[in-house]
C-alpha cells in the first residue's frame, strides 16, 4: 500500500496570489509591516515560516513571537477566504489532476493507496483553496499542514502517523510517495526515505527538481498512465 501525499500550491491547483494578497494583508493589519514581501519567494515554505520569515526580515521584534504569528495566521484565513470568494478570483486545476485523482480511486478501493496531502498550508487555508478549485478536502483521507509544523521536513512523518492510525498500517521508506513542484517538496520526505514525484508546473523547471534528487519528474501531469507507473514503482 502506498501513501500518496499531494502538495497543493502548484501541484494540484493555482490561486493566481490569492494567497499571498491575504498574508500581505494580514501581515500589514496585525505588525504594521509586510517586510520585503514583493521579492519573497513562498514557494515550498510553511504558511507560519513564511510570515516568521518577512518579520524577520522587517526587523521586527515580534518575529519570533509564536502568539504573534499565529495571530497573523488566524487573520490570514479570513482574508483568504474573501480573497477566494471575489467575482475576480480565478483558481484552477493543474492539468492532468482531476484525471489523475480519478484513476487513484480503484488503486484506493483495492487497498493500495491511502491519497492524501502534504502542504505548508495551514489546515483551513488548505480546505478553502480546494473547495475554490471545485475540489472536496474528504477527497484526501489524511493529511499534514504548516499548522502541524513550520518545517516543513516535520510533515511526512505526521502524515505517515495519520495514515498508520487511519489504516493499522505502517507507512516508510518507498511505501510514502510525495507529488510536489518544488525542490523543498523533493527535499522534506528524505529523513524517512520518502519519494519524490516531482512536477514543473509551479516556479521550478525540470531540471532543478531532477537536481532536487526526484524519482521521476514531469513536466505536467498529464500523462496519467505515466504518473501511475511513477508512484507505483517498487
Amino acid at each position: 500500500m502506498k501513501l500518496v501525499l499531494f502538495d497543493i500550491d502548484g501541484t494540484l491547483l493555482w490561486t493566481d496570489g490569492a494567497g499571498r494578497r491575504a498574508i500581505h494583508r494580514a501581515l500589514l493589519e496585525e505588525t504594521g509591516t509586510a517586510g520585503p514581501i514583493e521579492t519573497y519567494r513562498f514557494d515550498g515554505k510553511t504558511d507560519p515560516q513564511i510570515v516568521r520569515e518577512l518579520l524577520a526580515l522587517a526587523g521586527h521584534p515580534e518575529a519570533r513571537n509564536e502568539q504573534r504569528i499565529q495571530a497573523v495566521c488566524r487573520r490570514y484565513v479570513g482574508l483568504l477566504s474573501a480573497e477566494l470568494e471575489k467575482p475576480t478570483q480565478a483558481t484552477r486545476l493543474m492539468v492532468g489532476i482531476a484525471e489523475l485523482l480519478r484513476a487513484l480511486e480503484p488503486y484506493e478501493r483495492a487497498g493500495r493507496a491511502v491519497v492524501g496531502l502534504l502542504t505548508g498550508n495551514l489546515e483551513p487555508g488548505a480546505a478553502l483553496k480546494l473547495r475554490s478549485a471545485g475540489l472536496d478536502p474528504a477527497r484526501f483521507r489524511v493529511g499534514a499542514y504548516g499548522s502541524d509544523s513550520r518545517r516543513r521536513a516535520d510533515l511526512p512523518a505526521v502524515a505517515a502517523e495519520r495514515a498508520a492510525a487511519l489504516t493499522g498500517r505502517t507507512f516508510a521508506g518507498a511505501d510514502v510517495v510525495i507529488l510536489g513542484d518544488t525542490p523543498e517538496d523533493v527535499a522534506c520526505g528524505r529523513a524517512i526515505g520518502a519519494r519524490a514525484v516531482a512536477v514543473a508546473t509551479g516556479f521550478y523547471d525540470v531540471a532543478a527538481l531532477r537536481a532536487a534528487g526526484a524519482a521521476r519528474v514531469f513536466s505536467d501531469l498529464a500523462n496519467t498512465a505515466a504518473v501511475l507507473d511513477a508512484i507505483f514503482a517498487a
